[in-house]
């Protein structure tokens, strides 16, 4: 039994080793991209429209609703960053149905990744939205001596983001093989539901945690407007 796909290795020459992970990582960001471009190049306006576009206007209508309900005024300007986490998210963790297949998600690495890219998000939409320095104030909030308490907040809920994420669906991963090697014919069927639960589940909550900490990040200069300070 494999804790990740970081340990089932296709190629590898001296140190450079290609896993599963890379594997299944950038196949899936293929296929997202093909994906994308074939149903977005025949977009309709009119009322006929296929059901491909539906389905797509569907989740990018419900993504700007949470984006928006969250917090954030403008969700279309989130819409590129926070849609494409949470896509990505589903799609890694919706694949489990094909056989052979495991989730990139779960690896830390993977994890990591997807968390360090939120790291990076979260200031610089701070930074467009407030100035450089109405952001840099943020951290010292409410006085000067909570500096530190804040960036050592800042790093470990990026860990926390990521170590979540990964345990989730490795643990989700570990009972469902367990399952299936105890009981073959009885859970199959039922441990992939709860999966793609699980998954589904997973990749929304990853994205609201992103969604929110955008919002305290840009949100920070109008609380201090309605305030007086």
């Amino acid at each position: 039994m494999r804790l990740s796909p970081d340990e089932l290795i296709f190629w590898q020459y001296d140190f450079i080793k290609l896993n599963a992970t890379i594997v299944y990582t950038w196949g899936l960001m293929l296929v997202m991209v093909i994906g994308s471009k074939t149903i977005t190049s025949k977009l309709s306006t009119g009322l006929e429209r296929s059901r491909w576009q539906n389905i797509l206007e569907i989740i990018v209508t419900g993504i700007l609703e949470q984006i928006e309900d969250v917090g954030l005024d403008q969700p279309r300007k989130y819409l590129g960053f926070l849609g494409t986490l949470f896509l990505f998210i589903a799609v890694a963790n919706l694949c489990i149905i094909i056989p052979g297949y495991e989730p990139p998600t779960g690896s830390l690495s993977t994890t990591a990744a997807l968390a360090l890219c939120v790291f990076v998000a979260v200031p610089l939409f701070g930074i467009e939205e407030q100035g450089i320095s109405n952001y840099l104030k943020t951290y010292t909030e409410p006085t000067i001596i909570m500096l530190p308490f804040n960036i050592i907040s800042e790093i470990s809920r990026t860990l926390a983001l990521a170590i979540r994420l990964f345990g989730n669906i490795m643990s989700g991963s570990m009972i469902v093989a367990i399952l299936l090697t105890i009981t073959p014919f009885i859970f199959p069927d039922l441990m992939i539901a709860l999966g793609l639960l699980v998954g589904m589940v997973q990749a929304y909550i990853f994205s609201i945690l992103a969604t929110v900490y955008i919002t305290a990040a840009t949100r920070a200069s109008k609380s201090r407007s309605e305030t007086g300070q």
